[in-house]
Protein backbone atom coordinates (compact mmCIF):
# COMPACT_ATOMS: atom_id res chain seq x y z
CA UNK A 1 0.00 0.00 0.00
CA UNK A 2 2.82 2.43 0.84
CA UNK A 3 4.17 2.10 -2.69
CA UNK A 4 0.70 2.80 -4.08
CA UNK A 5 0.35 5.92 -1.95
CA UNK A 6 3.66 7.37 -3.10
CA UNK A 7 2.95 6.75 -6.80
CA UNK A 8 1.47 9.66 -8.69
CA UNK A 9 0.40 10.10 -12.27
CA UNK A 10 2.32 13.39 -12.46
CA UNK A 11 5.63 11.69 -11.63
CA UNK A 12 4.93 8.78 -14.01
CA UNK A 13 4.12 11.18 -16.85
CA UNK A 14 7.23 13.26 -16.20
CA UNK A 15 9.18 10.09 -16.96
CA UNK A 16 7.29 9.65 -20.24
CA UNK A 17 7.50 13.29 -21.36
CA UNK A 18 11.09 13.77 -20.22
CA UNK A 19 12.45 11.13 -22.62
CA UNK A 20 14.55 12.16 -25.60
CA UNK A 21 12.25 10.81 -28.29
CA UNK A 22 8.96 8.99 -28.88
CA UNK A 23 9.50 5.23 -29.15
CA UNK A 24 7.73 1.97 -28.20
CA UNK A 25 8.47 2.62 -24.52
CA UNK A 26 6.55 5.90 -24.74
CA UNK A 27 3.32 4.06 -25.54
CA UNK A 28 3.86 1.26 -23.00
CA UNK A 29 4.71 3.72 -20.23
CA UNK A 30 1.83 6.05 -21.10
CA UNK A 31 -0.65 3.19 -21.16
CA UNK A 32 0.46 1.75 -17.82
CA UNK A 33 0.47 5.23 -16.19
CA UNK A 34 -3.12 5.91 -17.32
CA UNK A 35 -4.31 2.46 -16.20
CA UNK A 36 -2.73 2.94 -12.78
CA UNK A 37 -4.36 6.35 -12.44
CA UNK A 38 -7.75 4.62 -12.85
CA UNK A 39 -8.68 5.89 -16.31
CA UNK A 40 -9.93 2.34 -16.93
CA UNK A 41 -8.85 0.05 -19.83
CA UNK A 42 -11.38 1.30 -22.43
CA UNK A 43 -10.71 5.02 -21.94
CA UNK A 44 -6.94 4.40 -21.78
CA UNK A 45 -7.00 2.49 -25.06
CA UNK A 46 -9.01 5.22 -26.81
CA UNK A 47 -6.76 8.04 -25.56
CA UNK A 48 -3.51 6.26 -26.49
CA UNK A 49 -4.88 5.40 -29.97
CA UNK A 50 -5.93 9.03 -30.48
CA UNK A 51 -2.49 10.36 -29.50
CA UNK A 52 -0.68 7.78 -31.66
CA UNK A 53 -2.78 8.85 -34.65
CA UNK A 54 -1.93 12.53 -34.04
CA UNK A 55 1.79 11.75 -33.64
CA UNK A 56 1.66 9.83 -36.90
CA UNK A 57 -0.17 12.66 -38.65
CA UNK A 58 2.16 15.43 -37.47
CA UNK A 59 5.29 13.27 -37.79
CA UNK A 60 6.56 14.49 -34.41
CA UNK A 61 9.22 12.74 -32.33
CA UNK A 62 9.07 15.09 -29.33
CA UNK A 63 7.49 13.59 -26.15
CA UNK A 64 6.48 17.15 -25.13
CA UNK A 65 3.96 17.03 -27.99
CA UNK A 66 2.48 13.87 -26.45
CA UNK A 67 2.02 15.78 -23.20
CA UNK A 68 0.19 18.62 -24.94
CA UNK A 69 -2.01 16.18 -26.87
CA UNK A 70 -2.88 14.25 -23.71
CA UNK A 71 -3.79 17.44 -21.87
CA UNK A 72 -6.01 18.63 -24.74
CA UNK A 73 -7.77 15.26 -25.10
CA UNK A 74 -8.42 14.94 -21.36
CA UNK A 75 -9.75 18.50 -21.18
CA UNK A 76 -11.94 18.04 -24.24
CA UNK A 77 -13.44 14.82 -22.88
CA UNK A 78 -14.00 16.31 -19.42
CA UNK A 79 -15.65 19.40 -20.91
CA UNK A 80 -18.43 17.38 -22.57
CA UNK A 81 -20.23 17.46 -19.23
CA UNK A 82 -21.61 20.64 -17.67
CA UNK A 83 -20.34 21.05 -14.08
CA UNK A 84 -22.67 23.97 -13.27
CA UNK A 85 -24.73 23.56 -10.10
CA UNK A 86 -28.36 24.41 -10.88
CA UNK A 87 -29.48 26.30 -7.79
CA UNK A 88 -31.67 29.10 -9.13
CA UNK A 89 -34.97 28.04 -7.52
CA UNK A 90 -35.93 29.50 -4.15
CA UNK A 91 -35.60 27.52 -2.10
CA UNK A 92 -33.22 25.36 -4.15
CA UNK A 93 -33.49 21.84 -2.73
CA UNK A 94 -30.50 19.50 -3.00
CA UNK A 95 -30.72 15.82 -2.02
CA UNK A 96 -27.37 14.25 -1.15
CA UNK A 97 -27.14 10.48 -1.66
CA UNK A 98 -24.45 7.82 -1.47
CA UNK A 99 -23.45 4.63 0.29
CA UNK A 100 -22.34 4.91 3.90
CA UNK A 101 -18.63 5.47 4.41
CA UNK A 102 -17.97 7.78 1.45
CA UNK A 103 -17.92 10.90 3.63
CA UNK A 104 -21.47 12.02 2.84
CA UNK A 105 -22.04 13.85 6.13
CA UNK A 106 -18.75 15.77 6.05
CA UNK A 107 -19.35 16.56 2.37
CA UNK A 108 -22.70 18.16 3.25
CA UNK A 109 -20.95 20.32 5.88
CA UNK A 110 -18.33 21.37 3.33
CA UNK A 111 -20.98 22.01 0.69
CA UNK A 112 -22.90 24.22 3.14
CA UNK A 113 -19.67 26.16 3.79
CA UNK A 114 -19.01 26.45 0.03
CA UNK A 115 -22.48 28.01 -0.41
CA UNK A 116 -22.09 30.26 2.65
CA UNK A 117 -18.89 31.63 1.07
CA UNK A 118 -21.14 32.97 -1.69
CA UNK A 119 -23.43 34.52 0.95
CA UNK A 120 -26.22 32.02 0.36
CA UNK A 121 -28.40 31.16 3.36
CA UNK A 122 -28.47 27.39 3.94
CA UNK A 123 -30.45 24.93 6.05
CA UNK A 124 -29.56 21.26 6.32
CA UNK A 125 -32.12 18.51 6.88
CA UNK A 126 -30.89 15.48 8.86
CA UNK A 127 -33.06 12.90 7.10
CA UNK A 128 -30.62 10.01 7.69
CA UNK A 129 -32.64 9.23 10.82
CA UNK A 130 -31.43 5.63 11.10
CA UNK A 131 -28.06 6.68 12.54
CA UNK A 132 -28.23 8.93 15.58
CA UNK A 133 -24.47 9.56 15.27
CA UNK A 134 -24.98 10.86 11.72
CA UNK A 135 -27.45 13.48 12.99
CA UNK A 136 -25.01 14.72 15.66
CA UNK A 137 -22.12 14.77 13.21
CA UNK A 138 -24.20 16.69 10.69
CA UNK A 139 -25.24 19.23 13.34
CA UNK A 140 -21.56 19.86 14.19
CA UNK A 141 -20.65 20.42 10.53
CA UNK A 142 -23.69 22.64 9.90
CA UNK A 143 -22.71 24.80 12.87
CA UNK A 144 -19.13 25.09 11.62
CA UNK A 145 -20.43 26.07 8.18
CA UNK A 146 -22.81 28.69 9.56
CA UNK A 147 -25.89 26.82 8.32
CA UNK A 148 -29.15 26.02 10.09
CA UNK A 149 -30.23 22.43 10.75
CA UNK A 150 -33.52 20.60 11.12
CA UNK A 151 -33.09 17.49 13.26
CA UNK A 152 -35.50 14.57 13.65
CA UNK A 153 -37.88 15.06 16.57
CA UNK A 154 -37.21 11.48 17.64
CA UNK A 155 -34.83 8.66 16.66
CA UNK A 156 -36.02 6.67 13.67
CA UNK A 157 -38.48 9.39 12.59
CA UNK A 158 -39.71 8.98 9.03
CA UNK A 159 -36.95 10.55 6.87
CA UNK A 160 -39.50 12.02 4.44
CA UNK A 161 -41.16 13.95 7.26
CA UNK A 162 -37.79 15.46 8.30
CA UNK A 163 -37.20 16.47 4.67
CA UNK A 164 -40.70 17.99 4.55
CA UNK A 165 -40.10 19.99 7.75
CA UNK A 166 -36.77 21.26 6.42
CA UNK A 167 -38.27 22.64 3.21
CA UNK A 168 -41.21 24.03 5.18
CA UNK A 169 -38.83 25.90 7.50
CA UNK A 170 -36.77 27.21 4.56
CA UNK A 171 -39.89 28.62 2.93
CA UNK A 172 -41.02 30.17 6.18
CA UNK A 173 -37.62 31.76 6.90
CA UNK A 174 -36.78 32.69 3.30
CA UNK A 175 -33.69 30.41 3.34
CA UNK A 176 -32.20 30.15 -0.15
CA UNK A 177 -30.79 26.63 -0.22
CA UNK A 178 -31.89 23.37 1.43
CA UNK A 179 -29.49 20.40 1.62
CA UNK A 180 -31.05 17.09 2.67
CA UNK A 181 -28.96 14.21 3.99
CA UNK A 182 -30.39 10.79 3.12
CA UNK A 183 -29.70 7.27 4.35
CA UNK A 184 -26.85 5.37 2.71
CA UNK A 185 -27.93 1.95 3.82
CA UNK A 186 -31.18 0.16 4.61
CA UNK A 187 -31.74 -3.58 4.71
CA UNK A 188 -32.29 -3.81 0.96
CA UNK A 189 -31.40 -1.67 -2.01
CA UNK A 190 -35.07 -1.65 -2.95
CA UNK A 191 -35.95 -0.27 0.48
CA UNK A 192 -33.35 2.46 0.09
CA UNK A 193 -34.69 3.51 -3.30
CA UNK A 194 -38.29 3.44 -2.04
CA UNK A 195 -37.21 5.70 0.83
CA UNK A 196 -35.53 8.09 -1.59
CA UNK A 197 -38.59 8.09 -3.84
CA UNK A 198 -40.78 8.94 -0.87
CA UNK A 199 -38.51 11.84 0.15
CA UNK A 200 -38.65 13.18 -3.41
CA UNK A 201 -42.45 13.00 -3.60
CA UNK A 202 -42.91 14.69 -0.23
CA UNK A 203 -40.40 17.48 -1.01
CA UNK A 204 -41.83 18.10 -4.49
CA UNK A 205 -45.23 18.91 -2.97
CA UNK A 206 -43.57 22.08 -1.65
CA UNK A 207 -40.66 22.86 -3.97
CA UNK A 208 -38.93 21.40 -7.03
CA UNK A 209 -35.74 19.40 -6.43
CA UNK A 210 -32.85 21.31 -8.03
CA UNK A 211 -30.09 18.69 -7.72
CA UNK A 212 -29.59 15.11 -6.55
CA UNK A 213 -25.87 14.80 -5.83
CA UNK A 214 -24.21 11.40 -5.49
CA UNK A 215 -21.11 11.36 -3.26
CA UNK A 216 -18.33 8.98 -4.36
CA UNK A 217 -15.02 8.28 -2.64
CA UNK A 218 -12.35 8.68 -5.35
CA UNK A 219 -9.93 6.35 -3.54
CA UNK A 220 -12.31 3.41 -4.03
CA UNK A 221 -12.46 4.13 -7.77
CA UNK A 222 -14.41 1.67 -9.91
CA UNK A 223 -15.43 -0.42 -6.85
CA UNK A 224 -17.15 2.57 -5.26
CA UNK A 225 -18.97 3.18 -8.52
CA UNK A 226 -20.28 -0.41 -8.56
CA UNK A 227 -21.59 0.03 -4.99
CA UNK A 228 -23.43 3.20 -5.99
CA UNK A 229 -25.03 1.63 -9.07
CA UNK A 230 -28.54 1.52 -7.52
CA UNK A 231 -28.45 5.27 -6.86
CA UNK A 232 -27.42 5.97 -10.44
CA UNK A 233 -30.11 3.67 -11.82
CA UNK A 234 -33.03 4.66 -9.61
CA UNK A 235 -32.05 7.73 -7.60
CA UNK A 236 -32.57 10.43 -10.24
CA UNK A 237 -28.96 11.60 -9.76
CA UNK A 238 -28.12 14.87 -11.53
CA UNK A 239 -24.44 15.22 -10.62
CA UNK A 240 -21.48 13.70 -8.80
CA UNK A 241 -19.35 14.85 -5.89
CA UNK A 242 -15.92 13.22 -5.66
CA UNK A 243 -14.31 13.18 -2.22
CA UNK A 244 -10.73 12.29 -1.20
CA UNK A 245 -9.30 13.28 -4.56
CA UNK A 246 -5.88 13.94 -3.03
CA UNK A 247 -2.97 13.93 -5.43
CA UNK A 248 -3.26 12.43 -8.89
CA UNK A 249 -2.93 8.72 -8.07
CA UNK A 250 -6.61 8.21 -8.92
CA UNK A 251 -7.01 11.29 -11.11
CA UNK A 252 -8.12 9.31 -14.15
CA UNK A 253 -11.21 8.20 -12.27
CA UNK A 254 -12.58 11.72 -12.77
CA UNK A 255 -12.79 11.17 -16.52
CA UNK A 256 -13.77 7.49 -16.30
CA UNK A 257 -16.64 8.14 -13.89
CA UNK A 258 -18.23 10.85 -16.06
CA UNK A 259 -17.99 8.73 -19.19
CA UNK A 260 -19.29 5.60 -17.45
CA UNK A 261 -22.27 7.26 -15.77
CA UNK A 262 -23.03 10.04 -18.24
CA UNK A 263 -23.24 12.34 -15.19
CA UNK A 264 -21.23 15.54 -14.64
CA UNK A 265 -18.91 16.03 -11.69
CA UNK A 266 -20.14 19.17 -9.93
CA UNK A 267 -17.90 19.33 -6.85
CA UNK A 268 -14.58 17.86 -5.79
CA UNK A 269 -13.11 17.48 -2.32
CA UNK A 270 -9.34 17.52 -2.13
CA UNK A 271 -8.65 17.53 1.61
CA UNK A 272 -10.04 17.20 5.12
CA UNK A 273 -10.73 20.86 5.94
CA UNK A 274 -14.14 22.54 5.78
CA UNK A 275 -12.97 24.75 2.89
CA UNK A 276 -11.67 21.87 0.78
CA UNK A 277 -14.73 21.29 -1.38
CA UNK A 278 -14.67 23.28 -4.61
CA UNK A 279 -16.48 23.52 -7.91
CA UNK A 280 -15.10 21.40 -10.74
CA UNK A 281 -13.33 23.12 -13.67
CA UNK A 282 -12.27 20.74 -16.49
CA UNK A 283 -9.53 23.08 -17.82
CA UNK A 284 -7.86 23.50 -14.42
CA UNK A 285 -8.18 19.82 -13.60
CA UNK A 286 -6.66 18.65 -16.91
CA UNK A 287 -3.80 21.10 -16.43
CA UNK A 288 -3.05 19.82 -12.92
CA UNK A 289 -3.42 16.19 -13.90
CA UNK A 290 -1.25 16.16 -17.01
CA UNK A 291 1.01 19.14 -16.34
Amino acid sequence: MAERASWSLGAALRGVFGAKTIDDDTWDDLESALIRADFGPAVTEEIVAQIRAQVERFKTTDPKDVQRMLREIVEERLAKYDPTLKLTERPAVVLVVGVNGVGKTTTIGKFAKFLRNYDRSVVVGAADTFRAAAVDQLATWAERAGAGIVRPEREGQDPASVAFQTVEQAKRDGTEIVIIDTAGRLHTKGGLMDELGKIRRVVEKQAPISEVLLVLDATTGQNGLAQAEAFIEHGGVTGLVLTKLDGSAKGGFVLAVQEKTGLPIKLIGQGEGIGDLTGFTPHVFAQKLVG
